[in-house]
């Protein structure tokens, strides 16, 4: 198990500063927690009032509970938005990769939310996250009261022609020759919108970070299957990664009880704007409420 994320000191500093960054877009008072698990204590961020209704929300890989909680803090006047960061993803996560092959990451999940006394909960999981969150949900069904999969990885995967000529060669260009113009090539084929924010952190994030090249396997159907809570999967049309059209597809012959979205003209991140925002805002609050016991 490696327990290295970064590939210096100064690396894992300027990615505290950028947490630090990202946290002070959210004008929303927030509060963390440290959740014990078997690899250590873990860095819980929270908003909203206790007394409203659970949402824990999974970040990306390589950002942080910081970056998913400044993209949804306008659902905390209906949730309590609890956003544990993703071992071995985050600057403030624990510093260990944890398997793909296994049940790992559920495991980890089981345990943050045993250690918040959350019998059952909604979730809400992008990318990376998404995949924990259906992971979770596929063995623990009962403790899940509605699944939102945001581009999630782990249902299908993309072009790999398209993958390395429009992912991994500008990676390899980027890294080779930082700077803005090899930037705008890396990210123009993920994020949707310009973000000088977005942008520059991810730049910095895929210089700083020991990548881990592994990536999550596909759900079984039988998986997606036992996926019996209501669901709302969200992909993105040019997602190279986790197309979504055949996300889509695929959610809508295997989940028993889904609502699905798909978002035109994005990319795998997608857009950055209020008017994003107040919709996904909208939408996930539309869907919440009809899941509540």
């Amino acid at each position: 198990m490696n327990t290295r994320i970064f590939k210096s000191d100064s690396a894992r500093e300027r990615m505290n500063e950028w947490y630090q960054q990202f946290l002070d877009r959210v004008n929303v008072p927030s509060n963390v927690e440290e959740v014990s698990t078997t690899y250590g204590k873990n860095h819980v961020l929270t908003i909203g009032d206790h007394s409203k209704t659970p949402l824990v929300c999974l970040h990306t890989m390589l950002t942080s509970s910081a970056h998913i909680i400044s993209e949804l803090a306008l659902l905390s006047d209906q949730f309590y938005i609890i956003a544990p960061d993703l071992p071995g993803q985050s600057v403030k996560g624990l510093p260990i990769h944890l398997s793909y092959k296994d049940h790992s990451h559920s495991e980890w999940l089981k345990e943050i939310l045993d250690g918040l006394n959350l019998q059952e909960s909604n979730l809400l999981g992008v990318s990376l996250g998404g995949f924990v969150a259906r992971q979770f949900a596929s063995e623990y069904p009962e403790r899940v009261l509605s699944l939102t999969l945001i581009v999630p990885a782990g249902i299908v995967r993309g072009s790999l022609i398209k993958g390395f000529s429009k992912m991994a060669l500008p990676m390899m260009m980027y890294k080779m020759r930082p700077g803005e113009k090899n930037l705008r090539r890396l990210v123009k084929n993920l994020i949707t919108t310009w973000d000088e924010d977005w942008a520059n952190y991810l730049g910095d994030a895929f210089l700083d970070f020991i990548p881990n090249i592994k990536i999550p396997p596909l759900a079984s159907d039988e998986e997606l299957q036992n996926l019996t809570m209501p669901c709302l999967v969200i992909g993105a049309e040019n997602d190279i990664s986790f197309p979504g059209n055949e996300i889509i597809i695929r959610v809508k012959n295997q989940i028993p009880n889904v609502e699905t979205e798909f978002l035109k003209s994005s990319n795998h991140s997608p857009p950055t704007t209020p008017e994003f925002r107040s919709w996904l805002n909208k939408r996930v609050k539309e869907f919440i409420p009809n899941t509540k016991t």
